[in-house]
């Protein structure tokens, strides 16, 4: 067995968990491949009597890896996007973050997560992603996101106005600082934040949410995921910001935008003791009520 290990960088607190890992694999004969710039960095601190087989590229990844494990909190894991891509390599996150939604695996469940992957005593959730099209090339050759796709003023500029589509029948002009089309995944991020709703990774939905919008009767709504999503901007500004998860591009409003569900899925590992329910009550604290807390 192969596993991936991805990580944006750490802190010195986090060497002894990794160090656990890479013991944990290697005690139980799984190879552990490491992102290249990871390595570059922990080899400072961890000695390896035998250099590990590394990769910079989604491309390096070599064809018989069987799990890409993301070492960081929600933001790395979604970088992990654009080194699986299309290949239903299963993600695994450990969290060395804050809040850990995605990324649900804690420090203290490294030796149980080997195991499992051993055992092969897990589960594996697909998940949808929004991709873009565009009539000029953006976000090279990974034109697709896991949380969401949004549209905003670019930094301190006025309000934008986003004439929104649904399969070319018009749905609103939004007045607002931007527009975030998000996935059932991604609507617990960026999206909860600006008042939208929580939807459950398996709906087919997406959810349209504006930014600060400036007009009392405009709300998220949603929408099947069957639709396509298609977007002309104005504004005082002649550019403005698209996103793709934390991947930015600066555009022009002549620009044509348009959002549909991804041909294919990202599949995310869990152990059998966690599910969404569970990480809302745990994560986000969801129904939290001192009343349901006094025992009578």
């Amino acid at each position: 067995m192969q596993v991936a290990l991805y990580s944006r960088g750490f802190i010195t607190e986090d060497i002894t968990n990794i160090r656990l890992l890479l013991d944990e694999l290697h005690r139980v004969e799984i190879t552990a491949i490491l992102y290249e710039p990871f390595y570059r960095t922990l080899v400072q601190h961890i000695n390896f009597e035998v250099p590990p087989n590394v990769f910079f590229t989604a491309e390096e990844l070599p064809g018989k890896i069987d799990f890409l494990i993301s070492l960081g909190g929600d933001g790395t894991l979604l970088d992990t996007v654009c080194y699986v891509r299309d290949t239903n390599i299963p993600v695994i996150g450990i969290n060395f973050g804050r809040l850990g939604f995605l990324a649900s695996i804690g420090k203290d469940e490294i030796h149980g997560l080997v195991q499992a992957l051993l055992n092969r005593t897990y589960i594996v959730d697909t998940r949808s992603l929004v991709h873009l099209d565009a009539n000029i090339p953006l976000f090279g050759d990974i034109p697709y996101a896991l949380n969401e796709f949004t549209i905003h003023k670019k930094d301190t500029s006025a309000m934008v106005k986003i004439h929104t589509y649904l399969n070319g029948e018009f749905l609103n002009t939004y007045w607002a600082d931007g527009l975030i089309v998000s996935t059932p995944t991604g609507s617990t991020g960026y999206s909860l934040s600006c008042g939208g709703p929580i939807v459950f990774p398996d709906a087919g939905n997406f959810v349209i949410t504006p930014v600060a919008p400036h007009n009392l009767n405009v709300r998220p709504i949603i929408v099947p995921d069957d639709n396509v999503i298609s977007f002309e901007v104005e504004g005082r500004s002649d550019q403005f910001l698209c996103t793709l998860d934390s991947r930015m591009e600066t555009i022009d409003s002549n620009v044509q935008l348009a959002i549909r569900k991804e041909s294919f899925k990202l599949s995310l590992l869990r152990l059998d003791d966690s599910n969404f329910l569970h990480t809302l009550r745990n994560k986000l604290l969801w129904g939290i009520d001192a009343r349901n807390m006094i025992k009578i």
